[in-house]
């Protein structure tokens, strides 16, 4: 039975992955004017080690992947340089409020870090709706890992198979799946994502409470046959 929707937020809640991919490559310029923007797409969905080893393959100048992120971040907030209001997605509020009133309950399992994802879900007036927001951060591994999902389903009492998990990435779609989770998946033809485990592939979020009530009806159903 479906009893809680989890959302990845980069590239589902703000369409915020080809500005940081934008970034991550004029950075990546200054160290090697060679690098391609296809050479960094292993940073989207990933962890910020995983994403910062294929910045260091990528400009392959001598740094760790440490000393470049560090280097990145130094004396810069994402937020003040990422404009997350006109990257979100418009239609997410009406979307959670009807999942809302489905009775679902609602949670974000962010590999950003943790400072960010709260800044974003309260500048644009969301944070209410979800009553758990969990990062990467928290783990030595996250996504493809799958224990930042099955983190967010145990803290919320939940089996992971009550629960759907709403991704575009790759690594994002490997780690619900691996966490035994539903799985919705955002198109997204900007980059070359694999979303062959996700149990829908979505043109539009708007798909979901559809997706909801479709899980919803066929638990119905089997209970009926009971």
């Amino acid at each position: 039975m479906l009893k809680a929707v989890i959302f990845d937020m980069d590239g589902v809640l703000v369409d915020s992955e080809i500005v940081y991919l934008k970034q991550d490559l004029e950075f990546a310029r200054t160290k090697n004017p060679e690098v391609t923007l296809e050479e960094l797409y292993g940073m989207v969905g990933s962890s910020r080690k995983d994403a910062w080893t294929c910045m260091e393959r990528a400009v392959h100048n001598g740094q760790t992947w440490q000393e470049l992120r560090s280097e990145f971040y130094q004396g810069r907030n994402l937020c003040d340089v990422v404009d997350y209001r006109a990257a979100f997605r418009r239609e997410v509020p009406a979307i959670l409020s009807e999942l809302q009133s489905m009775g679902l309950r609602l949670a974000v399992a962010s590999s950003t870090m943790l400072n960010i994802v709260e800044q974003v879900l309260e500048m644009n007036g969301i944070r209410p709706f979800f009553e758990l927001v969990v990062s990467g951060e928290q783990f030595k591994r996250s996504k493809p890992d799958p224990e930042i999902y099955l983190y967010t389903c145990r803290t919320l009492g939940l089996p992971a198979d009550e629960c759907l998990a709403i991704e575009d990435s790759t690594f994002g779609v490997t780690a619900a799946s691996r966490a035994g989770m539903r799985i919705a998946a955002l198109i997204d033809r900007r980059f070359d994502f694999d979303q062959s485990l996700a149990d829908w592939r979505m043109e539009k979020l708007t798909e979901i409470p559809g997706i909801a009530r479709q899980l919803t009806a066929a638990q119905d159903e089997r209970s009926d046959k009971l």
